[in-house]
This record gives C-alpha cells, structure tokens and sequence, in this order.
C-alpha cells in the first residue's frame, strides 16, 4: 500500500513538473513564430505555396475566432447560432486570406523579439522590432499574447507602431454594418467577395 502512494504521488509531481516545463514562454512563442514565417518566405517557391503555408502558421498560432469576435464588437450579441457559425468561418477565410497574402510580399523579414510585459494571468504583450533594411525604416511591432493556457499561447492583436490592427478591424466592420442599419448580411458579402476576389 505505501509502494502504490509513493508512486502515485511520483507520478502526480511528475506530470505537474511535465505541465510547468511545456508551458512556453510567450516572447519564446512569438520569436518561433516568426522565424518559421521568415523561413517559408526565404524558401524558393511559388506566392501560392508560401501563402498556402503561411495560412497553416496562422491556424496554428492566431486565435482566429476570437480575433473574429472582438472584431465584431457588439453586434455580436445580436446574432443567432447560425448566424455566428456563418460569421466564423467567413472570418476565417477573410482572416488568413488578408494575412498570407500580404505577408507573402516580404522576402525573409527579420524580427528581433525584445521584451515581453505580462499584463495578468490571461495577456503577455511581447515587444519586437521589424529590423531596418536599405528599403524600410526599423518598425516596432508588439503583439498582445493569449495566455490562459500556457502551453497553447495565441496571438490576439499586432499592434505597429502604436496602431492595433484588430482595433482597426473592428472600426472598419462597424462602419459597415452603421452604413448597412446593422444588416449583418452585408457585412457576410463584404467578407465574401473579399475572400473570393
């Protein structure tokens, strides 16, 4: 009996330890994250393969539907099931479509991870820079880190040079639905037709 409780309190240290030595670092996370796109966008291929992969990298790495209903905002709340479950996936596809396609015009963007700032138990922002070349100016970049689970962290908003993308995002989907008397519809055919163009 006393073998069977020294091992099963071996097992429970073990595994916690386990927990706490895979939990990833959100500086460490993002600083991943960006040499793998760093490395698709050095390889020798065509836009279409390197917009292909960059699209895994995001799926793996963006909480998409969480960035989706931030920048809903609101009108979230007004909506049915199948409404959001329509909202969701229409996001997605506008989403990763915006982010490969213009992350695909860069060759081997270097990012230097700097800093990280933990806000609480939920949010890490991670400071990086975007280094200077002959063509572009040095950019600071932050990103705001989910970090509820920590050994699943997710991008949640890239903020460049003071600017948050998804504030911005929700701004511009707002204005659609107060210029469409909050039709969601019309903001389902914007976010169609962008995809599908």
């Amino acid at each position: 009996m006393k073998k069977i409780f020294i091992l099963t309190v071996f097992f429970i240290i073990y595994f916690t330890n386990l927990n706490i030595t895979y939990a990833i670092s959100p500086d460490v996370f993002i600083q991943s994250t960006v040499n793998r796109a760093s490395q698709v966008l050095s390889e020798n291929i065509s836009k279409e393969e390197k917009i292909n992969k960059l699209k895994i990298i995001a799926k793996e790495t963006v909480d998409i539907k969480g960035v989706g209903y931030y920048s809903l905002g609101s009108a979230r709340k007004s909506l049915n099931n199948e409404q959001k479950d329509t909202y969701s996936s229409l996001f997605e596809n506008y989403f990763l479509k915006s982010f490969s396609s213009r992350l695909a015009e860069y060759t081997n963007p270097e990012i230097d991870v700097k800093n990280k700032q933990i806000l609480n138990k939920n949010y890490t922002i991670v400071n990086s820079v975007l280094v200077a070349t002959a063509e572009r100016p040095e950019i600071k970049i932050d990103w705001r880190v989910y970090t509820k689970n920590p050994n699943n962290p997710l991008i949640r908003d890239l903020i460049i040079e003071g600017l948050s993308l998804a504030r911005t995002q929700k701004e511009e989907f707002t204005s659609i639905l107060n210029s469409n008397d909050g039709n969601i519809n019309s903001l389902f055919k914007t976010l169609e037709e962008f995809t599908n163009n």
